[in-house]
């Protein structure tokens, strides 16, 4: 396969990982027993909590990883205020110039004055995202660390990039190769654009079907498959030139709480933490992660009952993640607006407490400059060591090397448009929806549609803001007419009685909903959309449910006699749904979770295609 250019930075090395001593374990086990993205949103007035003063981790030397001289000259140029604003990482749109109104004055306030570490961007045009990193670096008298989540690809954050299906359709499709082509095309478009590190692969093993906020973004429920697929990307973004923080630290699958609104409880014991959470960790620190993100989730197993969030839990960062799993690299905070934090402390009070656990980056701490004033004025009064800091600072800097970043950290305008959203990579994102159309139930049949369904339905509900479906186009053949009608938001009682009455003159009713997680919002279908296509399958319609999104939608009409998944509203999800129902395309996703209690995970049929179809 033809390969897109590199980024000019060469290609980030491989870590060794490190092992922590069986006595060191022993210890640290017997101690824990003992005890968008999203602009930022106002947050209700904390509950504040007296500062406290613990141990921090002791420092821990990464010998593996060749460190350029440029790292500690670098450092020892820098006063404490500076060190310390290495570690701050404010948000910034992706648009271009001064959208919105102000971010020009604050982005030359950040650099320029604060001399903040890196930056964490929003969504914009390849073209003018890259402008205006290009504009912030010029003004950085150290170079900036620009970090971003791409979970589902390039697009995610920049029109016209490469949308990926999401993780779990990865799970479905079950190849690793195509995890590690989706890292290396990620990495190529991400750094083209100015771009250095993704915060992701999500680690969090999806064992409970009523996570809000994880679902699909998650590969599955199998720690050993999100493991090998999360490494294999890891392995793709690294040949890219990409800097991987895998997230939510220490699994963040078994939650019942969006933590971008509240403090959600991981009630694991260690046992199972071993067993269930821990172990995607263990191979992407194997695989050389280059960071790991820490969730705002209180982890009982570790810290007993009225556990701190896991991002200010000394047990949690230096006693797990740095002792056990002996990661000796980037420590990330989840973004430091969300209410899982700001709900129990003050910003700044949080930042302090976030490296005393061993964070090494405050992820979009709201009153950056406020933030880097607690900071210091910790380590004056001794609560915080000035060592802590240094070590920090010192992975930050060591990163920004790994990326070349020392050598030239502005990028070429001119290569933006030849690597962004290329016909290659589109080539790629079609094979892994193919590859993850899944037919989890078809007993009667109707997959691929049968010849008879002359006059089909297609009712389409959208969450909204979750897309727009275009499903009912590709269902079009020869001989066939396809009336379609779309829902979103709540649904009306009269509504349903129009659709019950035209889904009377039909042979056949396609009934898909798009329902994905996404922050600050329910992640259920409307009753009364559930209750229509439960109807219809109990009073024996042929109806095919299909989910372009959460595959957990099902237990919504447990009776449909067909239930396909296709994991996103993307364009390639929903034309391989389409192909894969009018039979021009072969089935053979695996569902990577259970549907419980109706199918396990594993389940699937296997449908072979035909060039024309039905």
């Amino acid at each position: 396969m033809m390969h897109a250019p590199k980024p000019a930075a060469p290609p980030v090395p491989r870590r060794r990982r490190g092992r922590a001593a069986p006595a060191l374990l022993a210890a640290l086990l017997a101690a824990c027993s003992q005890g968008a993205e999203a602009r930022p949103r106002e947050q209700p007035a904390p509950t504040l909590l007296p500062p406290v003063t613990v141990s921090a981790p002791a420092a821990r030397p990464r010998p593996s990883v060749p460190v350029d001289p440029w790292v500690d000259r670098t450092l020892a140029g820098m006063s404490l205020r500076q060190r310390v604003a290495q570690l701050v990482f404010p948000w910034i749109a992706g648009q271009p110039a001064d959208a919105p109104a102000g971010e020009a004055a604050n982005l030359a306030r950040w650099t320029e004055r604060d001399e903040v570490g890196g930056l964490i961007v929003s969504r914009g045009t390849p073209a003018g995202l890259a402008a205006k990193l290009n504009a912030a670096q010029a003004r950085s008298r150290v170079p900036l660390l620009v970090v971003t989540d791409l979970e589902t690809g390039p697009g995610m954050r920049l029109t016209g990039g490469t949308n990926m299906p999401p993780a779990m359709a990865f799970g479905a499709a079950g190849d690793a190769e195509l995890a590690r082509e989706a890292g290396r095309i990620t990495a190529l478009e991400a750094r083209a654009v100015g771009i250095h590190v993704t915060l992701g692969p999500v680690l969090d093993v999806n064992s409970n079907p009523r996570n809000p906020i994880i679902n699909v973004r998650s590969f599955g429920e199998d720690p050993g498959q999100v493991g090998r697929l999360a490494s294999a990307w890891i392995e793709g973004a690294r040949e890219g030139g990409l800097l991987t923080v895998v997230k939510h630290f220490p699994g963040h699958g078994d939650t019942g709480v969006d933590s971008h609104v509240q403090l959600p409880t991981l009630a694991a014991d260690r046992a199972r933490l071993a067993r269930v959470e821990l172990p995607p960790f263990r191979a992407a620190v194997r695989a050389g992660t280059d960071g790991v993100l820490v969730a705002h989730i209180a982890v009982t197993g570790v810290d007993g009952p009225g556990a701190p969030p896991a991002s200010l839990s000394p047990r949690v960062v230096g006693g797990v993640l740095r002792g056990e799993l002996g990661f000796d690299g980037l420590v990330f905070t989840d973004a430091m607006n969300m209410g899982g934090l700001t709900r129990r402390y003050s910003v700044p009070e949080a930042a302090v407490r976030a490296l005393l656990a061993g964070a090494d980056v405050l992820l979009q701490p709201p009153g950056e400059r406020a933030v880097i004033d607690a900071v210091v004025a910790a380590v004056e009064s001794g609560r915080l060591p000035r060592a802590r800091v240094d070590e920090a600072a010192r992975r930050v800097l060591a990163a920004k090397a790994r990326v070349g970043l020392h050598r030239g950290a502005r990028v070429d305008p001119a290569a933006v448009a030849r690597v962004v959203g290329s016909p290659e990579h589109a080539r790629t994102v079609r094979r892994v929806a193919a590859a993850g159309t899944t037919l989890v139930r078809d007993r009667d049949g109707l997959v691929p549609l049968p010849a008879r369904a002359r006059r089909v339905l297609h009712v389409a509900y959208n969450l909204p803001g979750s897309g727009r479906t275009t499903l009912g186009s590709a269902l079009a053949a020869p001989g066939r007419e396809v009336a379609e009608v779309r829902l979103s938001g709540s649904v009306t009682a009269a509504q349903v009685a129009s659709l019950r009455a035209r889904a009377a003159q039909a042979d056949l009713v396609v009934a898909s909903a798009l329902v994905t997680p996404r922050e600050y919002r329910a992640l259920s279908l409307p009753a009364e959309f559930g209750a229509f296509v439960e109807g219809l399958a109990a009073v024996g319609r042929p109806v095919v449910a299909v989910s372009l999104g959460s595959p957990y939608l099902l237990s919504d009409f447990p009776s449909v006699p067909a239930y396909l998944v296709a994991w996103s509203a993307s364009v390639a999800p929903q034309r391989a749904a389409g192909d894969a129902l009018a039979g021009r395309a072969p089935i053979g996703g695996r569902m990577p979770v259970a549907l419980p209690p109706f199918h396990v995970a594993g389940a699937g049929i296997a449908r072979a295609g035909s060039a024309l179809g039905n």
